[in-house]
Parts: structure tokens; sequence; C-alpha cells
């Protein structure tokens, strides 16, 4: 999504490991990017970490949540919450999409792997 967007990232004033994210092992998180997010009429700014990520695009955290006090629907996946009055709706992607989109992040992982092979 960063490069995607163009995304400007700055160093994370307190970096940290995350193992769980994907099939590589230990990630260290060593970046941040602050990301407006527009749903229709619903805006704000949302200070991230920045990881390559196979779980999805953009992972919600526990602080945002708590701010803007969500539901989460566990069977349907939506997370529903309201800002300035006015009620907003965030879908899953369907399991189509997350296969196109878990492929496409497989092959650039393994690109981005034989580029690195080639330089060393």
């Amino acid at each position: 999504m960063v490069e995607k967007l163009n995304l400007q990232v700055t160093p994370h004033p307190r970096p940290y490991k995350l193992q769980w994210l994907n099939e590589d092992g230990d990630l260290t998180v060593d970046k941040w990017v602050k990301v407006n997010l527009f749903v229709g009429n619903y805006k704000d700014e949302i200070l991230c970490d920045v990881v390559p990520m196979e779980a999805c695009h953009i992972l919600l955290g526990r602080p945002w949540q708590f701010d803007k006090k969500t539901t989460h629907d566990g069977l349907t996946k939506e997370i529903t919450f309201t800002h300035r009055e006015n009620k907003f709706v965030l879908y899953s992607l369907t399991p189509s999409q997350v296969v196109k989109d878990q492929v496409q992040m497989k092959q650039k992982r393994e690109n981005e792997r034989k580029k690195k092979s080639k330089v060393k």
C-alpha cells in the first residue's frame, strides 16, 4: 500500500520485532507513515507502522478501534463506527479477492528474493 500510494515513510521512534505476519520469520518494524483515510464522508489521519504483509493491506489496531468505538461483526467481518454523528461500515475483501491478492504478493516477494540473490 505504501508503494502503491507513494506515501512518505519516516523512521519509527521505537523499532520492534514481529513474527506472525508472513512465512519469512522475524520482521523489524522500523518505519511508520501517516495515512489519510477517506471512506465516503469519513476522513481521518492514522499513524501506521510499515511492514510487508500477507494477512491484508491494512490492520486497524486497538488504539484506532478504541478511539472510534468500533463494533466488529465476526460473521460478516464488517467494522462499524460513528464519526461526527455519521455511521460508517468497512467491508472486508471477498475470498476470491483475498486469494488473488495473496498470489500477487507471493509473486512479488519471490521476485524481490531473486533480485537480492542476483545482487549478492
